[in-house]
């Protein structure tokens, strides 16, 4: 390890992609100073920093991609716990809130520096030159900031799962976690805000196995529906094949989501951090301050969601079998 490179880099993250005007990638790159990262989103923890020194001026930090490996390598960093995988709007936000409880975990939460470098290979096809900058990337935001720091959870975007594959053959044997919901109840969230992934051509619609033109002519909701699909069959697919991950739905309840993970990668709680957790579980997760109320949806599902639950119900039947074996 470099000590001096160490130092000047500790503080700071790769956080924007630059437009690539030849064949070599820049990025931007942000203070961070001694602020930990804790909002929900790491977009809010760049909007709470973006007033610290460096990030305030008309002057940039810019550097190649190609130097993120190398200096990653002479951080100290924690290790990779568990990705955390999810159809959108099934609680993978309050999830992450309640791993950031305890004082060992980063918690590095649908960081879009990862999903620019991730789709800019999909969209370039170079998906296996930009994978070791995908790696370098999540160990400097990995970086232990205080002696307590040993685990790294990284929630993706939704979309990311059809990255399974490129991230598996990076992380071989890190756990990974697939959280899923009741899809009607996905629709109705969604219905309320919708996400970059429920609006047709925000997210490459190729990566999803779209034909654009064919998306354009159906609504919103039916658009979602068939994201949902894509997730949950992805989800079968590769609980078929690969042991190391596990199936957690919604409606376990907060607590019992968190205590699957923490048995599944073998990661204690302690009576003062249940506690914490327990208090934090009752409060919505992205509003903090505010209590969280969600009445079921009781009206019967409509077609366009028939598939989607078809899905669903196998996955249903993974899960219980996992939970009993």
């Amino acid at each position: 390890m470099n000590e001096a490179i160490a130092s000047a880099l500790k503080n700071w993250l790769p956080y924007r992609l630059l437009p690539q005007a030849d064949d070599e990638l820049f990025c931007k790159w942000f203070y961070l100073g001694d602020e930990m990262i804790k909002e929900p989103f790491f977009n809010d923890t760049i909007l709470r920093c973006r007033s610290l020194p460096y990030n305030s001026t008309l002057k940039s930090s810019i550097s190649s991609v190609s130097l993120l490996q190398d200096w990653s390598e002479q951080l100290k960093t924690a290790l990779p716990a568990a990705f955390i995988f999810h159809v959108s709007r099934c609680g993978s936000t309050l999830l992450s809130q309640l791993l950031s409880v305890q004082k060992e975990n980063i918690v590095l939460s649908e960081v879009p520096f990862f999903d620019e470098l991730l789709r800019k290979g999909f969209a370039a096809n170079t998906m296996n030159e930009i994978l070791p900058a995908v790696k370098a990337s999540v160990a400097m935001y990995s970086a232990q900031r205080n002696e307590y720091q040993q685990h790294v959870f990284i929630k993706t975007d939704s979309w990311h799962i059809h990255f399974y594959k490129e991230l598996r053959l990076l992380y071989p044997d890190v756990p990974f976690v697939f959280l899923y919901r009741k899809p009607d109840e996905v629709i109705r969230s969604h219905q309320k805000k919708r996400g970059m992934q429920a609006v047709p051509g925000v997210i490459e619609p190729a990566l999803f196995g779209f034909d654009l033109n064919e998306i354009l002519s159906i609504n919103l909701d039916e658009y979602m529906a068939r994201v949902l699909e894509t997730y949950l069959q992805k989800f079968l697919e590769i609980l078929e094949t690969d042991s190391n991950c596990i199936a957690i739905n919604y409606n376990e309840g907060a607590m019992t989501m968190m205590h699957r993970i923490a048995a599944f990668i073998n990661i204690p709680i302690n009576a003062e951090d249940e506690a914490a957790m327990l208090e934090r579980a009752g409060f919505h997760a992205k509003y903090p301050g505010e209590k969280f109320y969600e009445p079921a949806v009781e009206d019967e599902p409509p077609l366009y969601l028939q598939k989607a639950f078809e899905l669903y119900h196998q996955l249903e039947q993974v899960k219980n079998f996992q939970q009993t074996n």
